[in-house]
């Protein structure tokens, strides 16, 4: 009981920082945001035994460029698809270690671009996500934080109560396609909900954002847990008090992050 009063007052206090950021100012948001990939980052680094501090140097110099510099230039969305297109490649590529047996061995420079890349440049494209319609779009990070909720919640609920099928028991043994499953109908009908209550998307483009968000968060847990099994932990920290570490809690939002601004981005255009 007190294990689970201590998540409860945890998870509260976490999602009234979320909302407090959100709804303060977006100068607040880019700060939170940036100091939760520093402290992923941190985690991720430990987990992976990444030498030096040099990545908190390269991902304050990327963050600081994106958020504060990029908007003012004419060159914007080419360089911004720059990031994009590796921050997208190293995900793939951390999808396709998920089905190799062989265990995976990187050089310290291979875990720079990793940590770089699938942690630096998913927190990036977390933060720009309310930016991807030109101005400040708090209903769409808290939609998008809703869908991950949604997902995970009712993954969990459906899969404890039905589960019988493993999704990847190799990675992640508690998982089952039935948990998967609800999740993904659940996510689809807030999507519905979210529709109603903002103007910011068509029904028909928040449930395509909750099909791309769901899935690709689940990969990016099953990412996570990988990487966590490999070092032989159980959480990658113990920030979050009866939940672990940060990244723990934002795993599947940082590898969601890129394909839903991907997403968004690709609304934008055929708009």
């Amino acid at each position: 009981m007190r294990e689970l009063l201590k998540r409860a007052i945890t998870g509260v206090l976490y999602i009234l920082l979320l909302l407090a950021a959100v709804f303060l100012s977006n100068n607040a948001f880019d700060f939170l945001f940036m100091i939760f990939g520093i402290i992923c980052l941190y985690e991720f680094k430990k987990i992976i035994r990444l030498q030096g501090y040099y990545i908190f140097i390269a991902f304050l110099i990327l963050w600081w460029f994106h958020i504060y510099v990029l908007g003012g230039l004419e060159q914007k969305l080419l360089v911004s698809c720059i990031l994009l297109t590796a921050t997208l490649a190293t995900d793939l590529v951390m999808i396709k270690k998920l089905y190799s047996t062989t265990p995976a061995r990187y050089n310290q420079a291979q875990k720079f671009l990793i940590s770089l890349f699938y942690i630096g440049g998913g927190c990036i494209f977390l933060a720009l996500l309310p930016y991807s319609n030109g101005g400040f779009a708090k209903a769409i990070i808290i939609g998008i934080f809703i869908l991950i909720w949604v997902n995970d919640s009712f993954a969990y609920l459906v899969g404890r109560t039905f589960g019988k099928h493993k999704l990847f028991e190799r990675v992640s043994p508690k998982k089952t396609i039935e948990g998967f499953l609800g999740g993904f109908v659940f996510a689809l009908i807030a999507s519905y909900f979210l529709f109603l209550y903002s103007n910011e998307l068509t029904l028909f483009k928040w449930l395509i954002l909750a099909i791309v968000v769901v899935i690709s968060g689940t990969l990016g847990d099953l990412v996570e847990s990988k990487f966590k099994r490999m070092a032989r932990v159980k959480d990658s920290g113990a920030i979050l008090p009866g939940h672990g570490g940060l990244l723990d809690r934002l795993d599947s939002l940082v590898f969601a992050a890129p394909f839903a601004y991907l997403t968004l981005q690709i609304f934008n255009y055929v708009s």
